[in-house]
């Protein structure tokens, strides 16, 4: 079914949910509007109150991501600045990481982002600790928390704390940028713990020889035939074959111009194709064996990438996984299996049903809550970064009695970034124009 027909009927059915709860006045204490969002709140906050007790971790906790959350911030801030002269300077092609709706978190939406269980799960999760985060640390600075809720357009697009107004005017410093970093922290710390789980949890994956197609060379025999990339060969001239080395075993006996039959699965379905093989490439080993024209999936390489993960830049490497994936299928498209359903799953040996599910689950619990931490320590309001900048400065301004000039430096950093920002997306066309 077309998406976009599943869109615009879940767009009507919450327009009408929506209109007819607001015209009605339903549950006015637990639902309120904000133009077309919908907070769907409740008062049922003494949950937090628990977490007084461990007032002194829960503040030390909140100190140290307070000291994090601002390094973020200035390295998010220098990195922007970098890529902003690095765009000027070389004047890179626009690529899909510039196209209007990958600017958007939204699952789907965003070509990077899967529309999957895992990924939702993730995004939920990601929003949940987050504010859970501010509660927990309004709570021990002995702040009121008046409501806890999620917000919903169609689909949940945030959650939220709701604290004393009042209270939270009259924090300043250290416990208002401890409370107001809490959520980037537990996104942080969340994100690292959950990248660790999944490089500890690829360590149990053994690789297997399978002959999975990862390529079809374009115009050479297999292509010709019809096969297809992410099919597995299970017999070639009637000789089952279960390894790569099978395969290439009875190729090794053929010579140009001989003809196989080859039976191909995909998705439990079988498949036969006749090919007529071919010559190897000249920019390949030269061999005296027929050349069907495809290559294989590299469990065993893709084994060594798992394991340089634990290394300071596989944290990166992982990172850029779900941008990879789209713009080179080839060659990172062999990394599938970590962020969605893959093929390539029948290539590994695991040790349990759904593993792959988890680790599935695990990374994007990881990618979400860094990229969203990332994003909001910058320095820009309404995100968290920018009212702690604001408190910081706030606070060195109120000591020399000019705090009147303090919204205009920041509103003027926003703007700064927010201009950054936009030209990081929009120079490649710009400077690449048609």
């Amino acid at each position: 079914m077309d998406w976009l027909y599943i869109l615009v009927a879940l767009v009507a059915i919450y327009a009408i949910i929506a209109y007819y709860i607001h015209s009605r006045k339903l549950w006015p204490d637990h639902i309120v509007f904000f133009g077309p969002i919908m907070a769907i709140r409740s008062r049922r906050v003494g949950l937090f109150d628990r977490f007084s007790r461990f007032h002194l971790f829960l503040r030390a906790y909140g100190s140290f991501g307070a000291v994090v959350v601002i390094l973020v911030s200035i390295t998010m801030v220098g990195l922007l600045f970098y890529s902003l002269y690095f765009n000027l300077v070389h004047h890179p092609a626009p690529t899909a990481v510039n196209e209007l709706p990958n600017i958007f978190l939204i699952p789907g939406v965003n070509q990077f982002i899967p529309f999957t269980v895992a990924v939702w799960f993730a995004f939920v999760f990601t929003l949940v600790i987050h504010e859970f985060g501010h509660a927990f640390l309004a709570r021990v600075e002995n702040l009121k928390v008046r409501f806890i809720g999620v917000l919903w357009c169609v689909i949940p697009i945030g959650a939220f704390v709701e604290p004393d107004e009042t209270e939270f005017e009259k924090l300043q410093g250290l416990p208002k940028i401890r409370m107001l970093g809490a959520g980037i922290t537990n996104n942080i710390v969340a994100g690292m713990a959950c990248f660790l789980l999944v490089i500890l949890l690829l360590g149990f994956a053994v690789p297997l020889q399978t002959p999975l197609i990862n390529s079809v060379y374009k115009d050479y025999p297999a292509d010709r035939a019809g096969i297809v990339q992410d099919s597995v060969v299970t017999s070639i001239n009637g000789i089952p074959v279960t390894t790569q080395a099978d395969v290439a075993a009875i190729l090794n006996t053929t010579r140009p111009g001989d003809q196989v039959t080859l039976v191909m699965e995909q998705n439990g379905v079988a498949s036969t194709h006749t090919l007529t093989l071919s010559s190897w490439p000249e920019n390949m080993s030269p061999r005296q064996s027929g050349f069907m024209g495809v290559t294989y999936y590299d469990s065993s390489g893709i084994k060594q990438i798992f394991n340089s993960f634990a290394s300071p830049l596989g944290f990166f490497v992982m990172l850029a996984i779900p941008i990879q994936i789209i713009l080179d299928p080839i060659g990172w498209g062999q990394l599938l299996v970590l962020v969605n359903d893959s093929a390539a799953s029948v290539a590994w040996s695991v040790p349990f049903p759904g593993y792959w599910f988890v680790i599935q689950i695990l990374f994007w619990c990881a990618w979400i809550n860094i990229m969203v931490g990332l994003c909001n320590a910058l320095p820009i309001v309404p995100f968290d970064g920018g009212y702690i900048f604001k408190e910081g400065v706030d606070r060195i301004l109120d000591k020399r009695g000019l705090i009147k000039y303090s919204g205009y430096i920041v509103g003027i950093i926003s703007y700064v970034m927010v201009i950054v920002l936009i030209f990081l997306f929009i120079l490649p066309y710009l400077l690449n124009p048609q």
